[in-house]
């Protein structure tokens, strides 16, 4: 394979959708959606990337260079079709390349492998490779026509015939195109169309009047699936969650109720890892070997070392780091801190902004106040510290090494090492007193 360029045409404003955020940017598996698209490229060896967005969408071009920086972004300022959307980005085409493939912002199951096989294709004389697979409901879409197996057209539905009507099997949209033909099959594509509009898919034709040849690649419907709608955006979701459980799972790690868990686009999970049901993994998580993650627990922007419990019913929130052998327990929230090794938050805690030290123990109930209204301050927990519970830590401030806090204790300054810190008022016993109080109030009780 040679010198490869993807474009991504990411223009659609996706009214379907009843939203002010543009088609391509809602998520899958909290990546937006064009964001699969552009990592399935990058994957499959595309050397230089543009993206077609429309007018005044600054939103979808700062995600995209978010993803790929060295992408190239062109503005499509008229909807007139495929092929017009493909001519706003003619000077990234016009540069040399050897293959050009043509993909949509919508589509974001679309696999590396698939992209891989267009490439081949191309390599070996194809001036054009179309995708397109078997519906179910062809409705809607472009037909493909062949003829003694030669793709001569696709027929968009609007200008197919009866006949064509009938044939199930349709067009992507994904096409491959060799770099030294797109030029000439583009300058030959009209608007001789029900819509008025310049069609991509015009070019099958026109290649085949030029005597070039044209292959059909056929792809499973999922991975070619588009989303128009917020019902396809669900389809499309547990399609991909399907997937990666999959891999998540034949990878080395048990899921007891696979239907029930949720990842992200980068969830990393190791070996010999068990994730209980309803588990939520947000983005920006890592998570060891030989992990549990117990029933109903929600991480996001977090790492799991190797040995560590989360669970269950726990929130690991951004900048969450729980060490080797670390336990954080049910109803346990942990934002911005770390649990190193050996250390447990076992029960009803808050733990944000915070160290909490190796083997330390951590009461149920205890609070890290780590925000006064203005500012954030930090918890530092010492080695082998014991934290009573029901104990409030006052940031910043510092518990020393093995330092001892007594239950329902609030602590506003700093615990040397081995001390223990009592912060609460002494208790004081009235021997008596329910009886008397109870007189004194029948006596005011009107009769």
């Amino acid at each position: 394979m040679g010198r490869c360029l993807t474009i991504i045409l990411a223009a659609g404003e996706g009214t379907r959708m009843k939203s002010d955020l543009a088609k391509v940017l809602h998520p899958i598996a909290g990546l937006p959606m064009v964001g699969h698209v552009i990592d399935a490229a990058v994957a499959a060896g595309t050397d230089d990337l543009a993206v077609v967005i429309g007018p005044d969408r600054d939103d979808v071009a700062d995600l995209v260079k978010t993803r790929a920086s060295q992408a190239q972004i062109y503005v499509q300022t008229q909807r007139r079709g495929t092929a017009h959307a493909v001519l706003s980005a003619q000077s990234a085409w016009e540069v040399p390349v050897d293959e050009v493939l043509v993909l949509f912002g919508d589509t974001p199951l679309i696999r590396p492998n698939m992209l891989d096989e267009v490439r081949d294709d191309i390599a070996e004389g194809a001036a054009i490779v179309v995708v397109g697979f078997e519906a179910a409901n062809p409705h809607g879409y472009g037909r493909l026509i062949k003829q003694d197996g030669k793709l001569t057209a696709i027929r968009e539905e609007k200008d197919a015939s009866d006949d064509e009507r009938s044939i199930t099997f349709c067009n992507s949209g994904i096409m491959g195109f060799s770099g030294r033909h797109l030029a000439q099959i583009l300058a030959a594509i009209g608007t001789d169309n029900a819509q008025g509009e310049y069609y991509l898919t015009d070019a099958v034709a026109i290649a085949n009047d030029m005597g070039l040849s044209v292959v059909a690649r056929a792809a499973p419907s999922d991975d070619v699936m588009g989303i128009n709608d917020r019902v396809q955006l669900a389809d499309c979701e547990a399609i991909y969650q399907d997937r990666r459980r999959q891999e998540i799972m034949r990878a080395g790690a048990t899921m007891t109720a696979p239907d029930t868990v949720f990842v992200s686009h980068d969830t990393q999970i190791g070996r010999d890892v068990v994730i209980e049901p309803n588990v939520w993994i947000g983005p920006g998580v890592s998570v060891g070997d030989h992990v549990t993650i117990r029933f109903g627990s929600h991480l996001e922007g977090a790492t799991v070392e190797d040995n560590a419990t989360v669970g269950p019913y726990a929130r690991l929130r951004p900048g969450a780091h729980v060490m080797d052998g670390a336990r954080v327990g049910n109803f346990v929230e942990v934002k911005n801190a770390t649990i190193e090794p050996g250390a447990k938050v076992n029960h009803l805690t808050y733990i944000g902004d915070a160290r909490v030290g190796a083997k330390a123990n951590i009461g149920a109930g205890t609070i890290t106040c780590n925000y006064d209204g203005f500012n954030k301050a930090k918890t530092d927990i010492g080695e082998g510290a014991f934290i009573g519970s029901n104990s409030a830590l006052v940031a910043p401030v510092k518990i020393g090494k093995g330092a001892y806090v007594a239950s329902g204790s609030v602590i506003t300054s700093d615990v040397e090492a081995g001390a223990l810190a009592i912060g609460r008022g002494r208790q004081v016993e009235k021997s008596g007193w329910v009886n008397d109080f109870h007189k004194s109030q029948k006596r005011r009780k009107p009769d």
